[in-house]
Protein backbone atom coordinates (compact mmCIF):
# COMPACT_ATOMS: atom_id res chain seq x y z
CA UNK A 1 0.00 0.00 0.00
CA UNK A 2 1.44 3.36 -1.05
CA UNK A 3 2.12 5.71 1.83
CA UNK A 4 0.16 8.94 1.51
CA UNK A 5 1.98 12.25 2.19
CA UNK A 6 0.98 14.00 5.38
CA UNK A 7 -1.49 16.86 4.99
CA UNK A 8 1.08 19.48 6.05
CA UNK A 9 3.36 18.49 3.15
CA UNK A 10 0.59 19.28 0.66
CA UNK A 11 0.85 22.99 1.33
CA UNK A 12 4.31 23.28 2.91
CA UNK A 13 7.72 22.16 1.64
CA UNK A 14 11.12 22.64 3.29
CA UNK A 15 12.94 25.49 1.53
CA UNK A 16 15.85 23.60 -0.01
CA UNK A 17 18.34 25.06 -2.50
CA UNK A 18 17.40 24.53 -6.12
CA UNK A 19 19.83 22.71 -8.43
CA UNK A 20 21.99 25.23 -10.32
CA UNK A 21 22.16 22.79 -13.23
CA UNK A 22 18.43 22.01 -13.32
CA UNK A 23 17.22 21.40 -16.88
CA UNK A 24 14.34 23.35 -18.45
CA UNK A 25 14.19 25.84 -15.58
CA UNK A 26 11.75 28.55 -16.65
CA UNK A 27 9.88 31.43 -15.06
CA UNK A 28 6.81 30.43 -13.05
CA UNK A 29 3.31 31.95 -13.33
CA UNK A 30 3.87 33.61 -9.93
CA UNK A 31 7.06 35.26 -11.19
CA UNK A 32 5.21 36.53 -14.25
CA UNK A 33 2.46 37.94 -12.05
CA UNK A 34 5.13 39.60 -9.93
CA UNK A 35 6.62 41.26 -13.02
CA UNK A 36 3.26 42.47 -14.32
CA UNK A 37 2.38 44.04 -10.99
CA UNK A 38 5.77 45.71 -10.67
CA UNK A 39 5.53 47.22 -14.12
CA UNK A 40 2.59 49.24 -12.79
CA UNK A 41 5.09 51.05 -10.58
CA UNK A 42 7.45 51.42 -13.56
CA UNK A 43 4.64 53.00 -15.58
CA UNK A 44 3.83 55.44 -12.78
CA UNK A 45 7.49 56.44 -12.48
CA UNK A 46 7.79 56.98 -16.24
CA UNK A 47 4.59 59.05 -16.29
CA UNK A 48 5.88 61.26 -13.47
CA UNK A 49 9.19 61.67 -15.29
CA UNK A 50 7.31 62.73 -18.42
CA UNK A 51 5.40 65.43 -16.55
CA UNK A 52 8.58 66.76 -14.93
CA UNK A 53 10.43 66.91 -18.26
CA UNK A 54 7.49 68.48 -20.03
CA UNK A 55 7.36 71.23 -17.41
CA UNK A 56 11.07 71.97 -17.80
CA UNK A 57 12.15 70.43 -14.48
CA UNK A 58 14.64 68.00 -15.96
CA UNK A 59 17.12 67.83 -13.06
CA UNK A 60 14.41 67.32 -10.44
CA UNK A 61 12.55 64.83 -12.62
CA UNK A 62 15.57 62.69 -13.42
CA UNK A 63 16.74 62.68 -9.80
CA UNK A 64 13.29 61.73 -8.47
CA UNK A 65 12.91 59.08 -11.17
CA UNK A 66 16.29 57.55 -10.30
CA UNK A 67 15.37 57.39 -6.61
CA UNK A 68 11.92 55.91 -7.14
CA UNK A 69 13.17 53.47 -9.75
CA UNK A 70 15.78 52.16 -7.32
CA UNK A 71 13.03 51.10 -4.91
CA UNK A 72 11.16 49.31 -7.72
CA UNK A 73 14.23 47.67 -9.22
CA UNK A 74 15.82 46.57 -5.96
CA UNK A 75 12.63 44.90 -4.76
CA UNK A 76 12.28 43.12 -8.10
CA UNK A 77 15.95 42.07 -8.20
CA UNK A 78 16.00 40.61 -4.69
CA UNK A 79 12.86 38.57 -5.28
CA UNK A 80 14.15 37.26 -8.62
CA UNK A 81 17.53 36.05 -7.35
CA UNK A 82 16.01 34.54 -4.21
CA UNK A 83 13.37 32.71 -6.26
CA UNK A 84 16.04 31.37 -8.58
CA UNK A 85 17.78 29.72 -5.61
CA UNK A 86 14.91 28.78 -3.24
CA UNK A 87 11.52 28.84 -4.98
CA UNK A 88 9.36 26.18 -3.29
CA UNK A 89 6.04 27.42 -4.71
CA UNK A 90 4.23 26.32 -1.56
CA UNK A 91 1.55 28.28 0.26
CA UNK A 92 3.83 30.26 2.65
CA UNK A 93 6.10 31.17 -0.28
CA UNK A 94 3.18 32.38 -2.38
CA UNK A 95 1.73 34.42 0.48
CA UNK A 96 5.08 36.09 1.18
CA UNK A 97 5.38 36.90 -2.52
CA UNK A 98 1.91 38.43 -2.56
CA UNK A 99 2.98 40.66 0.34
CA UNK A 100 5.92 41.79 -1.77
CA UNK A 101 3.56 42.51 -4.67
CA UNK A 102 1.43 44.58 -2.28
CA UNK A 103 4.56 46.52 -1.36
CA UNK A 104 5.32 47.14 -5.04
CA UNK A 105 1.81 48.43 -5.67
CA UNK A 106 2.12 50.68 -2.62
CA UNK A 107 5.26 52.12 -4.18
CA UNK A 108 3.30 52.72 -7.38
CA UNK A 109 0.68 54.62 -5.40
CA UNK A 110 3.37 56.79 -3.80
CA UNK A 111 5.24 57.82 -6.96
CA UNK A 112 3.45 61.15 -7.45
CA UNK A 113 4.02 62.14 -3.83
CA UNK A 114 7.68 61.16 -4.06
CA UNK A 115 8.19 63.49 -7.04
CA UNK A 116 6.85 66.24 -4.77
CA UNK A 117 9.32 65.31 -2.04
CA UNK A 118 7.12 63.10 0.16
CA UNK A 119 8.62 59.60 0.30
CA UNK A 120 6.51 58.22 3.15
CA UNK A 121 4.31 55.98 1.00
CA UNK A 122 7.30 54.83 -1.07
CA UNK A 123 9.19 53.88 2.10
CA UNK A 124 6.14 52.09 3.51
CA UNK A 125 5.80 49.93 0.38
CA UNK A 126 9.54 49.37 0.15
CA UNK A 127 9.94 48.29 3.76
CA UNK A 128 6.94 45.98 3.40
CA UNK A 129 8.61 44.29 0.43
CA UNK A 130 11.95 43.97 2.16
CA UNK A 131 10.57 42.58 5.42
CA UNK A 132 8.70 39.93 3.44
CA UNK A 133 12.10 38.98 2.03
CA UNK A 134 13.43 38.65 5.58
CA UNK A 135 10.76 36.02 6.27
CA UNK A 136 11.84 34.14 3.15
CA UNK A 137 15.51 34.24 4.12
CA UNK A 138 14.73 33.00 7.62
CA UNK A 139 12.82 30.09 6.09
CA UNK A 140 15.84 29.28 3.96
CA UNK A 141 18.15 29.50 6.98
CA UNK A 142 15.95 27.08 8.90
CA UNK A 143 15.66 24.48 6.14
CA UNK A 144 19.03 24.64 4.36
CA UNK A 145 22.07 24.28 6.67
CA UNK A 146 24.59 24.85 3.86
CA UNK A 147 23.14 28.26 3.02
CA UNK A 148 22.33 29.24 6.61
CA UNK A 149 25.24 31.69 7.10
CA UNK A 150 24.38 33.58 3.91
CA UNK A 151 20.65 33.53 4.62
CA UNK A 152 21.11 34.90 8.14
CA UNK A 153 23.39 37.63 6.83
CA UNK A 154 20.77 38.59 4.26
CA UNK A 155 18.07 38.74 6.93
CA UNK A 156 20.17 40.78 9.38
CA UNK A 157 21.41 43.17 6.72
CA UNK A 158 17.95 43.82 5.31
CA UNK A 159 16.44 44.52 8.73
CA UNK A 160 19.24 46.94 9.65
CA UNK A 161 18.98 48.93 6.44
CA UNK A 162 15.17 49.10 6.61
CA UNK A 163 15.40 50.71 10.04
CA UNK A 164 17.69 53.34 8.53
CA UNK A 165 15.31 53.96 5.60
CA UNK A 166 12.55 54.71 8.10
CA UNK A 167 14.84 56.98 10.10
CA UNK A 168 15.74 58.88 6.91
CA UNK A 169 12.17 60.19 6.69
CA UNK A 170 13.06 62.62 9.50
CA UNK A 171 16.35 63.76 7.94
CA UNK A 172 16.02 67.26 6.42
CA UNK A 173 17.16 68.77 3.12
CA UNK A 174 20.60 68.02 1.70
CA UNK A 175 21.35 65.52 4.46
CA UNK A 176 18.42 63.40 3.24
CA UNK A 177 19.94 63.24 -0.26
CA UNK A 178 23.30 62.20 1.18
CA UNK A 179 21.57 59.62 3.40
CA UNK A 180 19.81 58.21 0.34
CA UNK A 181 23.11 57.60 -1.45
CA UNK A 182 24.63 56.02 1.66
CA UNK A 183 21.65 53.71 2.12
CA UNK A 184 21.71 52.66 -1.54
CA UNK A 185 25.37 51.67 -1.11
CA UNK A 186 24.44 49.73 2.01
CA UNK A 187 21.63 47.91 0.19
CA UNK A 188 24.00 46.98 -2.62
CA UNK A 189 26.58 45.79 -0.12
CA UNK A 190 24.26 43.36 1.70
CA UNK A 191 24.29 40.69 -1.06
CA UNK A 192 28.08 41.01 -1.43
CA UNK A 193 28.52 40.51 2.32
CA UNK A 194 26.04 37.64 2.48
CA UNK A 195 27.28 35.77 -0.60
CA UNK A 196 30.88 35.97 0.64
CA UNK A 197 29.97 33.48 3.37
CA UNK A 198 28.87 30.88 0.82
CA UNK A 199 27.02 31.56 -2.41
CA UNK A 200 23.38 30.71 -3.06
CA UNK A 201 22.49 28.35 -5.91
CA UNK A 202 20.83 30.70 -8.38
CA UNK A 203 20.30 29.34 -11.90
CA UNK A 204 22.09 31.32 -14.69
CA UNK A 205 19.61 30.45 -17.47
CA UNK A 206 16.65 31.18 -15.19
CA UNK A 207 18.11 34.51 -14.07
CA UNK A 208 18.83 35.55 -17.66
CA UNK A 209 15.25 34.67 -18.62
CA UNK A 210 13.87 36.66 -15.68
CA UNK A 211 15.87 39.74 -16.67
CA UNK A 212 14.88 39.32 -20.31
CA UNK A 213 11.19 39.04 -19.43
CA UNK A 214 11.30 42.21 -17.34
CA UNK A 215 13.11 44.02 -20.16
CA UNK A 216 10.30 42.94 -22.50
CA UNK A 217 7.62 44.18 -20.14
CA UNK A 218 9.33 47.55 -19.65
CA UNK A 219 9.71 47.98 -23.42
CA UNK A 220 6.02 47.12 -23.75
CA UNK A 221 5.20 49.84 -21.23
CA UNK A 222 7.28 52.24 -23.31
CA UNK A 223 5.27 51.43 -26.44
CA UNK A 224 2.02 51.88 -24.50
CA UNK A 225 3.08 55.30 -23.21
CA UNK A 226 4.11 56.49 -26.65
CA UNK A 227 0.91 55.14 -28.24
CA UNK A 228 -1.29 56.93 -25.72
CA UNK A 229 0.58 60.18 -26.34
CA UNK A 230 0.18 59.85 -30.10
CA UNK A 231 -3.52 59.03 -29.67
CA UNK A 232 -4.08 62.19 -27.63
CA UNK A 233 -2.12 64.34 -30.07
CA UNK A 234 -3.88 62.91 -33.12
CA UNK A 235 -7.18 64.42 -32.00
CA UNK A 236 -5.92 67.57 -33.72
CA UNK A 237 -5.93 66.82 -37.45
CA UNK A 238 -3.25 69.46 -38.04
CA UNK A 239 -0.53 67.22 -36.54
CA UNK A 240 -1.59 63.82 -37.84
CA UNK A 241 1.19 63.61 -40.44
CA UNK A 242 4.05 64.51 -38.12
CA UNK A 243 2.69 62.26 -35.38
CA UNK A 244 2.44 59.32 -37.76
CA UNK A 245 6.10 59.76 -38.65
CA UNK A 246 7.03 60.10 -34.99
CA UNK A 247 5.05 57.00 -34.06
CA UNK A 248 6.82 55.01 -36.78
CA UNK A 249 10.22 56.25 -35.62
CA UNK A 250 9.38 55.40 -32.01
CA UNK A 251 8.32 51.89 -32.98
CA UNK A 252 11.52 51.32 -34.95
CA UNK A 253 13.52 52.63 -32.01
CA UNK A 254 11.91 50.30 -29.47
CA UNK A 255 12.09 47.34 -31.84
CA UNK A 256 15.81 48.00 -32.37
CA UNK A 257 16.34 48.15 -28.59
CA UNK A 258 14.59 44.80 -28.26
CA UNK A 259 16.69 43.27 -31.03
CA UNK A 260 20.00 44.54 -29.66
CA UNK A 261 19.28 43.38 -26.11
CA UNK A 262 18.24 39.86 -27.09
CA UNK A 263 20.75 39.35 -29.90
CA UNK A 264 23.33 38.01 -27.44
CA UNK A 265 22.15 35.30 -25.00
CA UNK A 266 21.88 36.89 -21.57
CA UNK A 267 23.14 33.83 -19.72
CA UNK A 268 26.33 33.54 -21.81
CA UNK A 269 28.41 35.86 -19.65
CA UNK A 270 27.11 34.32 -16.43
CA UNK A 271 28.10 30.85 -17.65
CA UNK A 272 31.43 31.80 -19.23
CA UNK A 273 32.69 33.82 -16.27
CA UNK A 274 31.10 32.45 -13.11
CA UNK A 275 31.83 34.30 -9.91
CA UNK A 276 30.55 37.01 -7.62
CA UNK A 277 31.95 39.94 -9.61
CA UNK A 278 30.30 38.81 -12.84
CA UNK A 279 26.92 38.06 -11.26
CA UNK A 280 26.88 41.29 -9.25
CA UNK A 281 28.04 43.55 -12.09
CA UNK A 282 25.62 41.94 -14.56
CA UNK A 283 22.71 41.96 -12.12
CA UNK A 284 23.30 45.47 -10.77
CA UNK A 285 24.12 46.89 -14.21
CA UNK A 286 20.60 46.13 -15.38
CA UNK A 287 19.36 49.05 -13.30
CA UNK A 288 20.52 51.24 -16.21
CA UNK A 289 18.94 48.92 -18.80
CA UNK A 290 15.53 48.90 -17.10
CA UNK A 291 15.54 52.58 -16.11
CA UNK A 292 16.65 53.81 -19.53
CA UNK A 293 14.10 51.60 -21.31
CA UNK A 294 11.34 53.03 -19.14
CA UNK A 295 12.62 56.59 -19.64
CA UNK A 296 12.47 56.23 -23.44
CA UNK A 297 8.67 56.04 -23.15
CA UNK A 298 8.63 59.29 -21.17
CA UNK A 299 10.92 60.87 -23.77
CA UNK A 300 8.70 59.85 -26.67
CA UNK A 301 5.72 61.39 -24.86
CA UNK A 302 7.69 64.62 -24.52
CA UNK A 303 8.50 64.48 -28.27
CA UNK A 304 4.80 64.12 -29.08
CA UNK A 305 4.00 67.09 -26.85
CA UNK A 306 6.69 69.17 -28.51
CA UNK A 307 5.42 68.36 -32.01
CA UNK A 308 1.87 69.29 -31.04
CA UNK A 309 2.96 72.46 -29.24
CA UNK A 310 1.69 71.38 -25.82
CA UNK A 311 5.12 71.15 -24.17
CA UNK A 312 6.68 74.55 -23.38
CA UNK A 313 10.35 73.52 -23.70
CA UNK A 314 12.96 73.91 -26.42
CA UNK A 315 13.56 71.45 -29.23
CA UNK A 316 16.96 70.29 -27.96
CA UNK A 317 15.61 69.66 -24.46
CA UNK A 318 12.69 67.72 -25.92
CA UNK A 319 15.06 65.64 -28.07
CA UNK A 320 17.42 64.88 -25.18
CA UNK A 321 14.49 63.40 -23.24
CA UNK A 322 14.60 60.49 -25.71
CA UNK A 323 18.17 60.41 -27.01
CA UNK A 324 19.84 60.34 -23.58
CA UNK A 325 18.01 57.22 -22.34
CA UNK A 326 18.52 55.52 -25.73
CA UNK A 327 22.25 56.20 -25.50
CA UNK A 328 22.35 54.92 -21.92
CA UNK A 329 20.50 51.77 -23.01
CA UNK A 330 22.96 51.10 -25.83
CA UNK A 331 26.00 51.64 -23.62
CA UNK A 332 24.52 49.45 -20.86
CA UNK A 333 23.75 46.57 -23.24
CA UNK A 334 27.23 46.96 -24.72
CA UNK A 335 28.91 46.69 -21.33
CA UNK A 336 26.73 43.83 -20.06
CA UNK A 337 26.34 41.66 -23.18
CA UNK A 338 29.04 42.69 -25.65
CA UNK A 339 32.05 44.28 -23.94
CA UNK A 340 34.85 46.44 -25.38
CA UNK A 341 37.08 43.37 -25.88
CA UNK A 342 34.49 41.36 -27.84
CA UNK A 343 36.12 39.39 -30.65
CA UNK A 344 33.57 40.75 -33.12
CA UNK A 345 35.12 44.19 -33.49
CA UNK A 346 32.34 45.80 -35.59
CA UNK A 347 29.74 45.40 -32.84
CA UNK A 348 32.27 46.02 -30.05
CA UNK A 349 32.91 49.42 -31.60
CA UNK A 350 29.47 49.94 -33.14
CA UNK A 351 27.52 50.17 -29.88
CA UNK A 352 29.43 53.06 -28.25
CA UNK A 353 29.79 54.91 -31.58
CA UNK A 354 26.05 54.65 -32.18
CA UNK A 355 25.34 55.89 -28.66
CA UNK A 356 27.44 59.01 -29.32
CA UNK A 357 25.75 59.58 -32.68
CA UNK A 358 22.30 59.21 -31.07
CA UNK A 359 23.22 61.98 -28.62
CA UNK A 360 24.47 64.11 -31.50
CA UNK A 361 21.12 63.62 -33.25
CA UNK A 362 19.57 65.77 -30.52
CA UNK A 363 20.89 68.85 -32.33
CA UNK A 364 19.34 67.96 -35.70
CA UNK A 365 15.89 68.93 -37.06
CA UNK A 366 14.55 65.35 -36.76
CA UNK A 367 16.25 63.84 -33.68
CA UNK A 368 13.87 60.92 -33.02
CA UNK A 369 13.82 59.83 -36.65
CA UNK A 370 17.61 59.99 -36.93
CA UNK A 371 18.05 58.16 -33.61
CA UNK A 372 15.71 55.43 -34.87
CA UNK A 373 17.66 55.18 -38.11
CA UNK A 374 20.94 54.90 -36.22
CA UNK A 375 19.57 52.17 -33.94
CA UNK A 376 18.23 50.29 -36.97
CA UNK A 377 21.64 50.62 -38.67
CA UNK A 378 23.27 49.11 -35.57
CA UNK A 379 20.87 46.17 -35.84
CA UNK A 380 21.89 45.68 -39.48
CA UNK A 381 25.57 45.91 -38.50
CA UNK A 382 25.06 43.34 -35.77
CA UNK A 383 23.28 40.92 -38.10
CA UNK A 384 25.90 41.24 -40.84
CA UNK A 385 28.88 41.10 -38.48
CA UNK A 386 27.67 37.97 -36.71
CA UNK A 387 26.33 36.21 -39.82
CA UNK A 388 27.48 32.61 -39.77
CA UNK A 389 29.05 32.89 -36.32
CA UNK A 390 27.93 30.20 -33.85
CA UNK A 391 25.94 31.46 -30.90
CA UNK A 392 27.31 30.92 -27.41
CA UNK A 393 25.81 27.98 -25.58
Amino acid sequence: MTEQPSRIRVWYRPMRSRDRGEHHRVATPLELLFDLCFVVAVGQAAAALHHALAEGHAAHGVTSFAMVFFAIWWGWLNFSWFASAFDTDDVPYRLATLVQIAGGLTIAAGVSSAFEGDFRLIVAGYVLMRLAMVVQWLRAARSEPECRPAALRYAAGIVAVQALWIARLWVPGTAAAIAFVVLVVMELAVPVWAESSGGTTWHPHHIAERYGLFTLIVLGETILSATNAVKEGASDAEHVGSLAGLAAAGLVLVFAMWWLYFDQPGHARLVRRPGMFTSMSWGYGHYLVFASAAAVGAGLEVAVGYDTGTVPIGGIAAALATTVPVAVFLLSVWLLHIGPTNECRPIAIGFPVTAVLVLAASFTPAPIHIAAGLAAALVVLTVVATHGSPRPA
